[in-house]
């Protein structure tokens, strides 16, 4: 009997340790850190379209409502570590500019089913509206080109995409990303 529980325990723990090895090595082989900004293929293009009901709240919300401020829109699943620990970035980013209400949030949960979404935002506090990519069939995420959660993507006004971020967000790199879009606003014109 001991003799199955001693090969159990060594079975399990050759197990929990090659899941962490693999998970090391593909951290380690990832090609930009968390939290960088990288190259679209979306980059000046309008974004696609997102919309559908709030996963709190119930009311119907739009990108497309959104229009005339920045958006960033992020997808993230209640799952995912980095998600977690970007909450509270997000909420001081908005924080941050809530006095020139042109700078707002649009969530979109992925890989996972809308209570788990649901009860992730609520217990981490969440403020902004965020909408379940449908049935689990990853339209928004396909559209946008996300793989894994956490990417966000800062939207102008207009609705083109001004930037897309791979990992989780800072309130910090997404001010220095508001900066660049609203200079490159400025300059565009006249141009």
């Amino acid at each position: 009997m001991r003799t199955r529980r001693g090969r159990r325990a060594l079975v399990a723990s050759l197990a929990v340790g090659a899941a962490a090895a693999v998970l090391v090595a593909v951290l380690a082989t990832r090609s930009t850190p968390p939290g960088s900004e990288v190259a679209t293929r979306l980059g000046g293009q309008l974004a696609p379209p997102i919309a559908g009901r709030e996963l709190v709240g119930g009311r119907q919300v739009s990108l497309a409502s959104m229009r005339g401020k920045y958006v960033l829109v992020d997808f993230f699943a209640s799952w995912c570590v980095p998600c977690q620990q970007e909450v509270p970035q997000i909420e001081a980013f908005l924080f941050q500019h809530r006095h020139g209400r042109d700078v707002t949030a649009l969530g979109v949960d992925i890989d996972e089913n809308a209570a788990d979404g649901r009860a992730f935002l609520e217990r981490v506090g969440a403020t902004w509206p965020a909408v379940e990519d449908p049935s689990g069939a990853r339209s928004f995420a396909l559209a946008y080109s996300v793989t894994d959660p956490p990417e966000s993507y800062l939207i102008a006004p207009d609705g083109r995409v001004v930037a897309e971020i791979a990992g989780g967000v800072t309130a910090a790199s997404l001010d220095r990303l508001l900066a660049d879009a609203r200079a490159a606003a400025t300059v565009a014109p006249g141009t």
